[in-house]
């Protein structure tokens, strides 16, 4: 990546362009480097979702698919719908991003090992014995160093003790929102930081004839959602303002996995409203 960041930088500087405005379909860590090193050279940046961009290049019946045209049709992106200027988080957010999303795939892999248990060999069963132990022993560690990261953050202990005041929000939770959810500042409304993270239904009405809802999708922070299945269903039952919105939308009807997202969504706009107010989480204003 530094070497195509130079390259990239003498194709600039030799067309006599110092500042662009850069659009970058964002593919994890594919993209990150180089939205940072953009970033920290001063461009304007956007990082786009690759489903809508590959909508929006259907739209325009572009059919074929080169490099050279992805970058056209990113361009004309960019140009047309003037997506939000990309920031980059703060580097004690990134840091405790890193280590949430490293637990996360270390958890997966530990339940792939203990699904492979059932029904093997001894001789195996003692193999996958070994990883099981080991992926616990890494995944117990990298929990100690979320934990140490937020302490040794004023602003980040400060937010994670907030959070933890929402009842159904527990530590672990608090830190994956303090890595993963859009924060005030990064968005200025819980309904963006809600978007952000996926959790705003899509309706279709068309006339009489079509009033459906489809769902979620798979857009926004998989992390995210991940993260608030759980605390969804506890809330449900232990945060009395939840549990009276989930039971007016019983009433009203609403299937279960509907109302279980309504309360991730109401989840969310607690969470950012906590943090933006810097105050605890009060069963009064919910």
């Amino acid at each position: 990546m530094p070497k195509g960041s130079a390259q990239l930088a003498c194709v600039l500087k030799e067309h006599n362009v110092p500042k662009v405005w850069a659009g970058l379909e964002a593919t994890g860590p594919y993209s990150h480097a180089l939205a940072l090193w953009l970033h920290g050279a001063g461009h304007r940046l956007s990082l786009l979702n690759p489903r809508r961009v590959k909508q929006y290049a259907r739209s325009a019946g572009n059919r074929n698919k080169t490099d050279l045209m992805d970058a056209a049709i990113i361009a004309d992106f960019v140009c047309a719908l003037k997506p939000a200027t990309w920031q980059p988080p703060m580097l004690e957010v990134a840091q405790l991003q890193a280590l949430v999303r490293r637990r996360e795939e270390l958890s997966l892999m530990l339940q792939a090992e203990k699904n492979r248990l059932e029904g093997v060999t001894p001789n195996v069963r003692s193999s996958l014995e070994r990883m099981i132990a080991t992926l616990s022993a890494e995944k117990a560690r990298l929990e100690k160093l979320i934990t140490q990261q937020i302490r040794s953050h004023q602003q980040l202990s400060c937010d994670h003790q907030l959070l933890c005041t929402i009842k159904g929000i527990g530590s672990l939770t608090a830190a994956i929102l303090l890595a993963e959810m859009a924060r005030p500042g990064q968005v200025e409304r819980a309904r963006q930081a809600a978007a952000h993270a996926g959790l705003v239904p899509r309706r279709e009405l068309s006339g009489t004839s079509v009033h459906r809802n489809r769902g979620l999708g798979n857009e926004g922070n998989r992390y995210l959602r991940k993260a608030l299945y759980m605390p969804a269903l506890i809330a449900i039952k232990y945060n009395a303002p939840l549990r009276h919105f989930a039971s007016r939308l019983r009433t009203a009807g609403k299937p279960k996995m509907s109302i279980l997202c309504a309360v991730m969504r109401k989840l969310v706009h607690i969470a950012f409203a906590v943090l933006k107010h810097q105050k605890p989480f009060n069963p009064s204003l919910a």
